[in-house]
C-alpha cells in the first residue's frame, strides 16, 4: 500500500457509531434522518458492512462531518457542544411550529422547569 494511502485505524462501523453518538442520535433517529431502517444503521455499524456510496454524503451531512472525517481519512475535529445536540435539534423543530402550538409547548416546558426549581428550593431549605 502506498505511504499516502494508509488504512484507517478505526473500522468504518465503529467510527460511524462513534460519530452518531457524538451527534446525539440514536440508531432509530439516524435511520429516520437518512430514510432507512434502524436495522440498516445497525448493520452499517457492524464490523464488515459499509453503506452504499450514494448514502455517504447524506450521512456526513446529517452527522455534521466531512466525507473525509466519515471515511477516516481526516481526523474528526472536536467541537465544543453548547448543549445536547438532540435537544438542539428538537428546539429547531419547535421553531417551525405555528405560533399557537409553539406557545403551548413553551408553557409546558416552563411548567416542568418551574416544578424542578421548586423541588431544588425545598431540598435546600433547612428543616426545623
Amino acid at each position: 500500500m502506498p505511504k499516502h494511502l494508509t488504512a484507517p485505524a478505526e473500522a468504518f462501523g465503529a467510527r460511524l457509531a462513534s460519530l452518531r453518538k457524538a451527534a446525539g442520535f440514536t440508531q432509530l433517529e439516524l435511520a429516520a434522518e437518512l430514510g432507512i431502517s434502524q436495522r440498516m444503521v445497525a448493520y452499517y455499524e457492524g464490523p464488515d458492512a459499509h453503506p452504499p456510496a450514494n448514502l455517504l454524503p447524506t450521512i456526513a451531512q446529517v452527522l455534521n462531518v466531512s466525507l473525509d472525517q466519515l471515511l477516516g481519512v481526516a481526523p474528526v475535529k472536536k467541537t465544543a457542544a453548547v448543549g445536547s445536540t438532540r435537544l438542539v435539534r428538537r428546539l429547531q423543530e419547535l421553531e417551525k411550529l405555528d405560533p399557537k402550538d409553539k406557545r403551548q409547548v413553551l408553557q409546558l416546558l416552563d411548567a416542568f422547569l418551574e416544578r424542578e426549581r421548586l423541588k431544588r428550593k425545598t431540598q435546600t431549605w433547612p428543616t426545623t
